[in-house]
């Protein structure tokens, strides 16, 4: 049953590849929608999106429904995209209790082995649903091919190259025409299944049609190791059978509650990981750091809750609560939040009793060494170590007695946290602690705001390291005895520590 306050929830087909293929019905709805949702691979692009591309408009809601593998070839493959078919319906019922239309983008057609009906079967007893078609990619295979797929009184069959070999060749073998679908690591038993139905000298085989990449070839001519997923092999002039999915009828799915960890990276879009954009795109709730928090896009279906930085505990345990009652949360924290940030916060309290059936997933993020690092070359190319010069969680006498025996080693070591407004002395506690064991040429490398706009990196001398110059938002490279600092042609000094030590 639907109520006049819900959205609508549209399947809009974008046809097999051309965006002028896109029908006009199909670009209006695209262009007018509050929210469009779409496909995509882990690597985070998306070929629906790209389709549709010319017709979005600037401040539409995006919503990313990534896959969680590329192959069916993984143990309990059904119930893992089942489990994120749910959880996706209940992301999009999201928008729509609001009142917001949703459009979401398939390929091709959304009824004809489209990715779209897996939404459809979960909300159209809900919600107002209508389904645009879109045109076939066996349609656009047989226009690029140049050959009909059926004439007067044949019979089109498709099928996809996933069925058994014997059960393809006999079905080949028994109809006029014939399209067979997901090819790529499938081809070769399609191969064999049309050479034993005698039908492989018919057989045509098309690539990505319509697209700039489109390629056509008698099938018996391809090489197997160069067949993608997005092609099909046609015998074409003999057969159409029309395809329709009995749609069942359950309520969308509310995902279960889990706490993921993430690590947003040093600063900015492209220093995220697809994984770690997927874990923020499918929470309902941000927990974080307020100026973090502010470093993702707005979305009306996520909740967020800012906070202080120095509130971690409470944090934690606001998130594993909120996980508790069912929520999907997202704890956001700068570079990786397993480096002196929320990943031990969280787990540290996870381990209580009481939190001990809420999930906890931790997903990596680039860290401010390396995002530092790279900018000045490569000073943690050998042996280094990592340290937090902030004294508010352990005593200076530890920091101290750390800091000597990995300079005692001969490490590179990367401080973190290493002066704030109310911490003003620590950096040149360290830098004379540090002159005791290493040469005053050894470079430094202060690398502030790296990947933001306010980026600066500069390479010192340890014994002209300025205090002054560090704060919260800087980084330090301290180099060993290997390190080396040369001058390029564009004048720009590089640090690298050799792999090689003497």
């Amino acid at each position: 049953m639907t109520t006049v306050d819900t959205g609508r929830l549209y399947g809009v087909g974008l046809g097999p590849g051309d965006p002028e293929l896109v029908t006009v019905k199909a670009a209006r709805l695209i262009a007018a929608a509050p929210v469009v949702a779409f496909h995509s691979a882990r690597h985070g692009r998306s070929i629906a999106r790209s389709i549709a591309a010319p017709y979005l408009r600037d401040g539409q809601i995006e919503e990313a429904l990534v896959y969680p593998v590329t192959t069916e070839e993984v143990r309990d493959y059904r119930a893992l995209i089942e489990e994120h078919y749910d959880a996706w319906a209940a992301r999009l019922a999201a928008h729509l209790d609001a009142g917001r239309d949703v459009v979401v983008l398939c390929e091709g057609d959304p009824f004809f082995y489209g990715s779209y009906m897996h939404m459809h079967k979960r909300l159209s007893h809900a919600y107002a649903t209508e389904v645009v078609p879109g045109v076939t990619s066996v349609s656009g295979a047989s226009a690029v091919l140049g050959r009909p797929l059926v004439e007067r009184d044949e019979v089109l069959t498709v099928l996809p190259g996933t069925l058994p070999v014997e059960d393809l060749a006999a079905r080949l073998a028994s109809t006029d025409s014939a399209a067979v679908m997901k090819l790529g690591r499938t081809f070769g038993a399609v191969r064999d299944a049309l050479e034993r139905a005698g039908r492989l000298d018919d057989a045509w085989y098309v690539e990505r049609a319509t697209t700039a990449n489109e390629r056509v070839a008698p099938l018996s001519t391809v090489d197997p190791a160069e067949v993608p997923y997005f092609s099909l092999a046609l015998l074409p002039s003999r057969m159409h059978e029309e395809t329709a999915s009995a749609l069942r009828s359950t309520p969308p799915a509310v995902a279960a509650g889990e706490v993921v960890v993430v690590g947003l990276g040093p600063a900015g879009r492209d220093w995220l990981t697809p994984e770690a954009l997927a874990a923020v795109e499918a929470a309902s709730d941000l927990v974080g750091y307020a100026p973090y928090l502010a470093r993702i896009p707005a979305n009306p279906r996520q909740r967020r809750h800012a906070s202080d930085n120095k509130v971690e505990s409470e944090r934690a345990e606001f998130a594993l609560s909120l996980a508790k009652d069912g929520h999907r949360v997202a704890v956001v924290s700068s570079g990786d939040p397993g480096v002196f940030a929320m990943a031990a916060a969280v787990l540290e309290i996870a381990a209580e009793p009481r939190w001990k059936d809420v999930p906890v997933r931790v997903l990596p993020g680039l860290t401010a060494a390396q995002a530092v690092a790279s900018r000045a070359g490569a000073p943690l190319g050998h042996d280094f170590c990592v340290l937090s010069l902030s004294d508010r969680l352990k005593p200076w006498d530890v920091i101290a007695a750390r800091l000597e025996a990995a300079a005692g080693a001969d490490l590179v070591i990367a401080i973190y946290n290493p002066g704030s407004k109310s911490r003003t002395w620590q950096v040149e506690a360290a830098r004379d602690l540090l002159l005791r064991h290493r040469s005053p040429e050894t470079p430094v490398v202060l690398g502030r705001d790296v990947g933001g706009p306010q980026e600066r990196v500069r390479v010192v001398r340890l014994a002209d390291l300025d205090p002054s110059e560090v704060d919260m938002r800087t980084l330090l490279i301290v180099g060993s005895s290997q390190t080396r600092t040369l001058t390029r042609g564009d004048g720009a000094p590089v640090v690298f520590t050799p792999r090689r030590y003497p």
